[in-house]
């Protein structure tokens, strides 16, 4: 089956419509879930290895100071690079051109192409399912007062993915034969007549 269709079959129509600007009641939602996301990643975790590393001053103010100078610029350059494995599994998938940007609530990859089911929710889980790997090898190795800039920024993307797996739970129930439309800011699943 193909993966991606510069335009729409003729044997297609409209049958849903996700947009998280749009929408304000399943934007609240999606946050809500990243936010118990976060809480449910981050309580446990703490009984490993407390929080309070993080904060911890023994070793001098400026080795704190690069830990969360080092955490902000990290979340920072993940967002980036999240939206850079789309874009890279959207070519992958065979789109030409693929837009970025940012709506100042979340940055975006999209496309005017139009994906099979099975390449978009690829595209979709491919940035959480790469840096989740990433982040996790990445914890393992770092001193445990890093340990909680890593871990930040994993809760980061699973929980900031939650918009991501919403779609992918939603769309993993309709047809196989569904074609979906991401714009970035918009989704547009069409099905076969």
């Amino acid at each position: 089956m193909q993966k991606s269709y510069l335009a729409l079959p003729t044997d297609y129509k409209p049958y849903l419509s996700v947009d998280l600007q749009k929408d304000k009641k399943l934007a609240l939602l999606i946050n809500g879930l990243a936010i118990l996301i976060g809480i449910a990643m981050a309580v446990p975790m703490h009984f490993v290895v407390p929080i309070n590393t993080l904060f911890d001053l023994s070793g001098g103010l400026l080795p704190y100071t690069v830990r969360f100078i080092s955490l902000i610029l990290g979340i920072i350059l993940y967002m980036v690079l999240h939206e850079a494995v789309h874009g890279i599994a959207m070519k992958m998938c065979g789109t030409k051109q693929v837009k970025y940007g940012f709506t100042g609530l979340y940055a975006y990859a999209g496309s005017s192409d139009f994906y099979s089911k099975s390449a978009y929710i690829f595209i979709v889980l491919a940035p959480v399912i790469l840096w989740g790997i990433v982040l996790f090898v990445i914890n393992f190795l770092v001193p445990q007062s890093w340990f909680w800039v890593v871990y930040i920024i994993q809760i980061a993307n699973i929980s900031g993915a939650a918009g991501d797996t919403y779609v992918t739970v939603r769309f993993a129930k309709l047809p196989s034969n569904i074609l979906v439309q991401d714009n970035g800011t918009a989704m547009t699943v069409y099905t076969k007549q």
